[in-house]
């Protein structure tokens, strides 16, 4: 017990990962642009997480968030209570979105469970725990058995979950199905993001005026580099330092890697085994990121 464990890479909608996640029960929840944060104890003392590593006193300190749990009666109490749970939610700091009320930011806001066994605890399972020792968590949206696509997208663009009066709806929403495992036997959350739902096709001019004939490294980086995960690798990689030009190739080299790592199953299923050039695509990639975030080039 007490180990760090990472969260699950939530997926996007409409992917091999999820297919017929919406058949059955499911829960909306709203999806906030924080930095992902989780805690859990080992041998009673309480411990946090980045999204990637154990935050420890000789590291920064993902935005203040370790000191923020050690100073918490709330997250200590419910340790007591449940030791073998990993609390996972977002804590919430200025991303990309910036348009949460005065009163949303720097508070941690729960979004998962497990039980050090992995298995997810379903959100009416835990949130009588949490609201008896008081932490802050997401609630669903809707709860709604077989969503159809329009539901969704009217949730998706109805969702003003922390956000001021006025300004708008938020991220996106995160659909949870907890009966359900995909093809490959695995828990998957899916994620639809309103910037990749609502961005138009890009405009080509001459011989590549239509996407198919565009090779199918420009089509994957067309498809996968999107605004929302270009401006949210902005926000990580600008980090506490503030943002420079000297920061530019781990920007370009980060979006790579998150496309590489986190899609490449997608694009192999749409595309039906493609031979990829991945320096032409690592290409394709910087030119997409480049058209997406021109005022710091």
């Amino acid at each position: 017990m007490g180990e760090f464990i990472q969260y699950q890479h939530v997926e996007r909608w409409g992917t091999i990962e999820t297919e017929d996640i919406e058949f059955g029960e499911c829960f909306i929840f709203p999806k906030i642009d924080g930095t992902n944060a989780s805690v859990w104890s080992d041998d009673g003392v309480v411990q946090a997480g980045s999204r990637r590593r154990h935050l420890n006193e000789d590291q920064k300190d993902n935005f203040g968030f370790r000191a923020w749990v050690q100073n918490s009666d709330a997250v200590k109490s419910y340790l007591e209570e449940f030791p073998d749970h990993h609390i996972y939610g977002e804590w919430l700091v200025p991303h990309s979105l910036k348009t949460y009320r005065v009163d949303a930011w720097r508070q941690f806001y729960v979004f998962d469970i497990t039980r050090e066994d992995g298995i997810y605890i379903p959100y009416p399972e835990y949130k009588e725990s949490l609201d008896r020792h008081g932490l802050e968590y997401i609630p669903p949206l809707m709860m709604i058995k077989n969503p159809s696509v329009e539901r969704l997208n009217e949730l998706l663009e109805s969702n003003d979950y922390l956000i001021e009066t006025g300004k708008g709806a938020g991220e996106g929403i995160v659909i949870k199905n907890y009966q359900f495992r995909n093809r490959y036997g695995r828990v998957t959350w899916a994620k639809m993001v309103r910037s990749e739902f609502k961005e138009k096709p890009r405009k080509h001019h001459g011989a590549q005026a239509t996407i198919e004939k565009d090779s199918v490294e420009e089509r994957i980086a067309l498809l996968y580099v999107t605004q929302a995960l270009v401006d949210k690798v902005h926000a990580k990689v600008t980090g506490e330092d503030g943002w420079s030009s000297r920061k530019i190739p781990q920007l370009l080299n980060t979006v790579f890697y998150d496309v590489v790592k986190e899609e490449s199953w997608n694009y192999v299923k749409k595309f039906k085994n493609p031979t990829v050039n991945y320096k032409r695509l690592l290409s394709y990639c910087n030119q997409r990121i480049k058209e997406l975030k021109p005022e710091i080039f």
